[in-house]
């Protein structure tokens, strides 16, 4: 993994002339974890899909340097991971094809798919959120749970250095909560972790917290 920094500075957003949040800045570093909390409609999904380049902020900027350079927005995409349960999986393709056309857009499976571990990678992931057992049925099968497992599998592939969650543990049982706490955790030791939530077991990992309710920033009491 290698050095990276992330940074947000002085973010805005309007919709319909109405101001969503203002004045959001925050940098972080490797091992940094970011946490986002607010009721219903403070923009917390908002401010998420700006930070992983889905929208752009009315005004402010955000910048991603690695070893010193800075990474264009244009393919930063190929370092993030993004985790929400508003995010569709293609529903007429097996949870095994899913991960399959996913690796492809994200330039993971050369043929043949064995040379860089992509199988591998995708049955070792399908094992851990407790689908393998599934990978050829189609995603139209799934339930809410399962085909949120199978984003956290999507999203993990390419390993990323930045990961994004919104409401992560959202349609999940005990048992997938608790992996998504060990991939928490995980990240933590070696990326960079941004989490949109309300739910105080996911904010305790957070070395900075905003709440868009307050319009605050502050550092993690845990």
């Amino acid at each position: 993994m290698k050095p990276i920094i992330f940074s947000a500075e002085s973010l805005k957003k309007e919709f319909n002339r109405r101001v969503i949040f203002d004045s959001v800045s925050f940098t972080l570093h490797e091992g940094g974890v970011f946490a986002v909390t607010g009721r219903n409609g403070s923009g917390k999904s908002t401010l998420v899909k700006i930070l992983c380049g889905l929208l752009s902020p009315t005004k402010g900027a955000i910048r991603v340097t690695i070893e010193g350079k800075e990474v264009n927005m244009d393919v930063l995409f190929r370092r993030i991971g993004f985790i929400a349960p508003y995010l569709n999986m293609y529903e007429e393709f097996s949870g095994i094809e899913n991960l399959t056309l996913f690796g492809k857009i994200r330039g993971l499976s050369k043929p043949p798919l064995e040379q860089n571990n992509f199988v591998g990678d995708a049955e070792e992931l399908l094992r851990r959120f407790n689908i393998f057992d599934r990978r050829h049925d189609e995603v139209r099968t799934y339930s809410s749970g399962m085909k949120q497992r199978l984003k956290f599998a999507a999203a993990l592939l390419h390993r990323p250095e930045i990961l994004m969650m919104d409401e992560p543990t959202s349609n999940l049982d005990e048992e997938g909560i608790a992996t998504v706490r060990s991939v928490i955790a995980e990240q933590r030791k070696h990326g960079i972790l941004i989490i949109a939530t309300n739910e105080k077991d996911d904010v305790k990992y957070a070395d900075t917290v905003l709440n868009l309710d307050e319009r605050k920033t502050r550092k993690s009491s845990s």
